[in-house]
């Protein structure tokens, strides 16, 4: 007999070599219907797979994150084997499940091209294939075996990767029907519970990533297990596609991109500009009972400071190369990182323990070298600004600053209205720990730090291993959307890795030298991914304080640009933000224009307005609509925004 422990700390016992699937099927007849994979021991493995020996459990439906990327990883397999049908000949790169679906890199057979027009045979033949509900079988096979069967296959790809990544003894592969792929799982059972399936997109793709090699064809695609689902999902793709934040930071003038600049390098307009700037200054406010000292770092900093940090050598190879200085053996580079720099503010002088907490803050701008093929508006870029901050505390003081920093980001989420957000605790990888810098004795108690850390703040979690930063473990804030997609934004890490490297010290009180722990935070994570996720959360409608504009005054006809002129002037200096539309357009045109660009309010003057000295107020939307003095109209605006940020002083 085995032990099982489930996840709420129930055991059951059950025979040696029972299966995720029968111990789903103990518990009830509707749950082994749902269930899709198993984590057994924090290894997510299929349902088949024999347990012999006493182990953790948690059974996975497709909702659950493992459940979707398992789900999804078998609908590769069977996009793949549809494709080899379809397609005789053609060459297999990688076919991962991702966020939203799965993708194939592959090399069609010469003179043949996959466009979108081919998605309907593609999908045709996936649908006929996961209709057979063909098993999914796992299968360990040695180094050489697997050489020679996908040489036999004429799979070159696949030898070369089995050939230079994989070691023997760890080589699996997955065959279902006619098809059989290099795959370390999990996988379904069957393809029968694929049930809606759609290609949504298709893109070239380097082999390895390296545009030194081949391109491919990547194809996506995404499937659920009930069409509804598919449905569903359909809908948020085209609401997704109306609150793209790169059409609606167009149309809202707010940044731009210039292939002259190059690739990635966003330019903020100037009210984009304003819009940032608010954004800091909301910030700056939230901090202001928490004692930060902002500073001014350089955005290139001595090769030699970041060999010292360890990102060069763990970034090094992906980030913009070195900067050789007319000196002989001179280097620099585009700082990757505010960190290091701000171990260097903390040594400039003698610490005591009663300095301690330190908080250092910076907007700082970084730089990070990104393939062109994965740039994408302000949510992936090569120059980003973090409102980055630095926590330098002793050992008894991490868990309190770790909570306040929770408090800090939970602040902002409510500021913007993010109510749906789960944290994620980032572990390092325990079977590749060469990738991190620090003895297993730290990265253990920085691990239980978090961990308790959220545990007293009763903030929801769940852990993933392997997405640690290199230096320590952290805490990602994981926000839902208005549309239920998921982002990234703030983030938190512990780290007590830096200060060793750097030689930090502080005098403790019994006139000992100490090292100090650091904890990196940053709530919105970076000012363009935050504003790219506020676009497509609000779809451009943001919150009345932070808009750009506020008003536009629409004068109905030239004769009355004048009276806007004394309608805005009143607004500026009631700290209304306004600008005039005096186009020789009608007033309907205006109207129409402006609800484009997203302004709160619009105001129109004419006759009766210049006459009595009013304004007749139009909400965006075609909202409430009213006339009213110049002075109520700006109380309006100045109550409603006081209302919102009345929330970053309780």
């Amino acid at each position: 007999m085995v032990k099982i422990t489930f996840p709420d700390g129930s055991v059951r016992e059950y025979e040696q070599g029972v299966t995720g699937l029968q111990i789903a099927e103990s518990i009830s007849p509707a749950l082994a219907r749902n269930v899709v994979c198993c984590g057994v021991n924090g290894e997510t493995v299929e349902l088949n797979r024999p347990i012999n020996e006493d182990s953790s459990i948690e059974l996975y439906k497709f909702e659950d994150e493992e459940g979707k990327h398992t789900f999804w990883h078998t609908s590769a397999h069977l996009l793949a084997e549809a494709l080899q049908e379809l397609y005789p000949g053609i060459q297999f790169g990688f076919g991962p499940a991702v966020e939203n679906g799965f993708f194939y890199d592959v090399m069609p057979p010469k003179g043949t091209v996959i466009s979108e027009n081919d998605f309907p045979k593609i999908e045709a033949k996936m649908k006929e294939l996961a209709k057979k509900n063909e098993p999914v079988v796992r299968r360990e096979v040695s180094k050489a075996d697997a050489i020679k069967e996908f040489e036999a296959m004429g799979q070159g790809y696949k030898v070369e990767h089995i050939s230079q990544d994989l070691k023997d003894g760890t080589i699996t592969t997955y065959t279902q029907g006619n098809f059989t792929d290099l795959c370390a799982g999990p996988h379904l059972l069957s393809t029968g519970d694929i049930k809606a399936i759609k290609i949504t997109s298709v893109a070239g793709a380097f082999w390895r990533g390296d545009a030194k090699r081949e391109q491919m064809t990547r194809i996506y695609g995404i499937t659920f297990p009930k069409k509804k689902m598919l449905d569903e999902y359909l809908v948020m793709l085209e609401e997704a596609k109306k609150r793209d934040h790169r059409k609606i930071g167009k149309e809202m003038e707010l940044f731009m991109f210039s292939e002259r600049v190059g690739k990635g390098l966003p330019i903020w307009l100037p009210k984009g500009t304003q819009l940032r700037l608010r954004l800091q200054e909301l910030l700056r406010r939230v901090l202001k009972p928490y004692n930060y000292q902002e500073v001014i770092t350089p955005g290139i900093g001595s090769k030699n400071l970041y060999v010292t940090s360890g990102h060069y050598a763990h970034y090094g190879k992906d980030s913009f190369q070195p900067i050789h200085t007319p000196e002989e053996d001179e280097e620099y580079m585009l700082k990757p990182m505010n960190c290091p720099h701000h171990c260097e503010v903390y040594a400039r002088k003698p610490r005591s323990y009663k300095d301690l907490p330190l908080r250092i803050s910076e907007f700082g701008t970084v730089f990070r070298y990104e393939k062109s093929g994965e740039l994408h508006g302000l949510t992936r870029v090569r120059t980003f600004t973090q409102d980055d901050a630095h926590i330098f505390v002793r050992p008894d003081q991490v868990k309190a600053e770790f909570e306040n920093v929770i408090d800090i980001i939970q602040k902002v989420f409510k500021i913007f209205g993010f109510s749906n957000y789960e944290a994620q605790i980032s572990l390092r990888d325990p079977k590749d720990t060469e990738k991190y810098i620090g003895s297993d004795e730290i990265w253990d108690e920085s691990e239980n730090a978090i961990r308790e850390a959220c545990r007293e703040k009763g903030l929801k979690t769940h852990e993933v291993e392997g997405e640690a930063a290199f230096y320590g473990p952290k805490l990602d804030f994981m926000v839902k959307d208005a549309i239920g997609r998921r982002w990234q934004l703030g983030t938190i890490q512990v780290d007590y890795n830096l200060p060793e490297r750097f030689h930090l010290e502080y005098t403790a009180e019994d006139n000992s030298k100490k090292t100090p722990v650091m904890i990196h935070r940053a709530p919105f994570g970076s000012l363009e991914r935050f504003t790219a996720v506020l676009i497509e959360h609000t779809a451009g409608h943001f919150p009345l304080w932070l808009t750009p504009d506020q008003v536009a005054i629409l004068p109905i006809s030239e004769k009355y640009n004048n009276y806007a002129e004394q309608v805005k002037k009143f607004f500026d200096k009631n700290d209304v933000r306004s600008y005039i539309d005096d186009r020789n357009e009608k007033i309907g045109r205006k109207i129409r224009d402006n609800e484009l660009k997203r302004v709160p309010y619009m105001v129109i003057v004419g006759e009766k307005e210049a006459a009595e000295g009013l304004v007749s107020m139009r909400e965006q939307g075609g909202g409430e609509q009213s006339t009213m003095s110049m002075a109520d109209f700006c109380k309006k605006v100045n109550d409603k925004v006081e209302e919102q940020l009345k929330v970053v002083d309780e």
